[in-house]
């Protein structure tokens, strides 16, 4: 497991700057209880070792015109490996696509959509999703609103598993 790897303050820089990632490297330090220095070099170390993968803003989608958020559960004819990775590069063509997940069950795929209103989505489903070769059913769920949309892990409950562990 990772996780081993990382000591306590490594974890407490990922859980800081998954909840602000434009905190200055100075504020960082502060924050997990170390130098400027040793803090940007474990926050590189991270980042090179692939555990922060990326900072980006969020963003209001509503604010920018976005008014839909759809869901779509898709099944497939074949669940051939090669079909499932032309599903997936296929999905990534699409930028109304915001997230693609293969999943185990009743359905293969479910993507989250958003669409600046119901008719964009709808010609995105009938003109690129439903035609795409392999794709045997779609379903869809609009959402309505939404009640949590935290990003990252939980580190309140990685650091109880460990003590549990120790």
């Amino acid at each position: 497991m990772v996780t081993t790897r990382l000591d306590p303050i490594d974890r407490k820089i990922l859980s800081e700057l998954q909840a602000d990632g434009r905190m200055t490297n100075v504020e960082l330090a502060k924050r997990v209880g170390i130098s400027a220095p040793p803090c940007l070099r474990r926050v590189r170390a991270l980042e090179e070792a692939g555990l922060i993968r990326g900072y980006h803003a969020e963003v209001n989608d509503r604010e920018l015109g976005f008014e839909v958020q759809v869901f779509a559960m898709v099944g497939l004819e074949s669940q051939a490996e090669s079909e499932l990775t032309a599903f997936e590069e296929k999905c990534r063509s699409w930028p109304l696509v915001r997230e693609c997940h293969m999943l185990n069950g009743e359905v293969d795929f479910i993507l989250k959509c958003v669409a600046p209103d119901l008719s964009t989505f709808q010609a995105f489903l009938t003109s690129d999703l439903l035609t795409t070769p392999n794709v045997a059913s779609v379903k869809t769920s609009l959402v309505i609103r939404g009640a949590k949309d935290e990003p990252g892990v939980p580190f309140d409950v990685l650091e109880a598993r460990l003590a549990r562990q120790a």
